[in-house]
């Protein structure tokens, strides 16, 4: 009766931990009823200490949401729009007004990211090139929050460096710091975090897009 007792105690706890640790619902009321087919991205504010931040991250975006199935206005274009209007910064460029960025682009919603990590770090035994980054899809004729979501991507993954001892180790991780500097590995990262975080596929994601022929079957 003892181990009965414990076995369906254990059940219970298991299944509070289960409730715990499950996926956040996300309500796509709003993101339905935009029904956005283009998307203005903005240039990234950048909160790493790397420079090449907001254009590593701005330059792998459009990928994953032109799979996704949205027209995605060419970020060339769009930033040489800003700069022509006296807007060169993320921070002053995603403070304009969506209505504003409606009237002058004409796009149905505004991606704005965050860059919080970017770059290669050296972590005593080993370097590790890491990117993070959050979004938010804003409709920009009422100003609403569509969508938003976060990823996390780093050149670590899978990695296994049990061999050669503690000082190949530190070798290792001097010659991949160096190497992944040179050869900018933090933009290869950055693909790999805007996939995760912009393809429609993800459980969390956006919703596909009118181009994609997944459209409204999630």
């Amino acid at each position: 009766m003892r181990r009965l007792f414990a076995f369906v105690s254990l059940l219970g706890i298991l299944a509070l931990v289960g409730c715990a640790t499950s996926t956040k619902q996300v309500d796509y009321t709003a993101f339905k009823a935009s029904k956005p087919r283009s998307i203005l991205v903005l240039p990234p504010v950048n909160e790493s200490p790397e420079v090449k931040a907001t254009y590593g991250m701005l330059s792998q975006v459009t990928f994953p949401l032109a799979e996704s199935g949205y027209y995605v206005l060419p970020v060339a274009l769009v930033d040489e729009t800003f700069r022509q209007n006296g807007l060169t910064t993320p921070n002053d460029i995603q403070a304009v007004p969506p209505q504003k960025l409606h009237e002058i682009f004409g796009a149905d919603a505004a991606l704005y990211i965050t860059v919080s990590q970017y770059g290669t770090k050296y972590q005593v035994v080993q370097s590790v090139t890491v990117v993070e980054a959050s979004a938010k899809l804003i409709d920009l004729k009422m100003g609403d929050v569509l969508w938003t979501g976060s990823a996390h991507a780093s050149s670590a993954e899978g990695n296994n460096n049990n061999g050669g001892g503690v000082i190949g180790i530190l070798v290792s991780a001097a010659l991949n710091q160096i190497i992944n500097s040179v050869a900018d590995k933090s933009f290869d990262i950055a693909g790999v975090a805007a996939n995760r975080l912009l393809f429609a596929k993800k459980p969390d994601g956006m919703l596909y897009g009118p181009r994609s022929p997944k459209y409204q079957s999630d």
